[in-house]
């Protein structure tokens, strides 16, 4: 899909950065969990077990926002969901290394087909940075593994607040020293572009269709609001001339 012409231009002279978020937007994580588990553990369900552990990202973030819990990463807060979530299928026997190296899965996730290649184009005329809830060592082992060309690295663990907090997006205009309309956040989920605009920054709608699985599609409807609409992040480079 391609975007009015002078909306791209605008975008392409205006934005300096920009930030990204990453799971379901530039790695596919049900795959890469699926894929973990059919390799680990391949009596279990790996579509269930990915649905449910991302199930619990939310309201365990939600416990920190409130302060029922102090600022926790979310490498820890993965693996409590992991160890509340490992009796539903069966897997109370995993050892602590085990744990340790299931809960890391989080640092191996693929990146969709078409990342590295449109993360490249766009690096050529903008500074990329990541804008994730995820740790800083988690997103930059990620990166290593992946290949994932990233300019910068920014994280919740920056700014000690999780996404959709106004600090987060305000957060990568104050470390460029930009106004907020020049950072444009770029992602697959509509609820985090709103948060985003809200705050000033312009707006980018990454479809992936598949980010919960093949047997669970997403509605990737244009929205009203965002400021471009892209199938992917190669079509994203060539709408704004990378």
């Amino acid at each position: 899909m391609t975007a009015p012409q002078s909306t791209a231009d605008e975008l392409a002279s205006t934005v300096k950065v920009l930030a990204f978020d990453i799971f379901g937007t530039v790695v596919d994580w049900h795959g890469s969990i699926v894929r973990e588990m059919q390799a680990l553990y391949p009596a279990i369900d790996g579509d269930a077990f990915a649905i449910a552990w991302r199930s619990g990202y939310q309201p365990a973030m939600a416990r920190v926002m409130r302060g029922e819990l102090g600022w926790t990463r979310i490498d820890e807060l993965h693996r409590m969901i992991l160890d509340e979530m490992l009796p539903r299928f069966g897997l109370t026997h995993l050892t602590e290394a085990e744990r340790w190296h299931l809960n890391r899965v989080w640092h191996r996730l693929d990146p969709w087909a078409d990342s590295v290649a449109g993360l490249t184009r766009l690096k050529t005329k903008f500074t990329i940075t990541t804008l994730s809830n995820g740790n800083i060592g988690l997103l930059t082992n990620m990166a290593k593994r992946a290949g994932l060309p990233w300019d910068c690295i920014l994280s919740a663990e920056v700014f000690r607040a999780y996404k959709p907090s106004p600090d987060t997006y305000l957060g990568v205009a104050r470390t460029f020293d930009l106004e907020p309309a020049q950072v444009a956040l770029v992602a697959a989920h509509h609820d985090d572009l709103a948060a985003a605009r809200g705050c000033g920054l312009r707006t980018i709608y990454v479809e992936r269709p598949l980010e919960f699985g093949a047997a669970h599609p997403k509605d990737v409807s244009a929205q009203a609001g965002n400021d471009l609409h892209s199938t992917r992040l190669t079509d994203l480079a060539t709408q704004l001339g990378c």
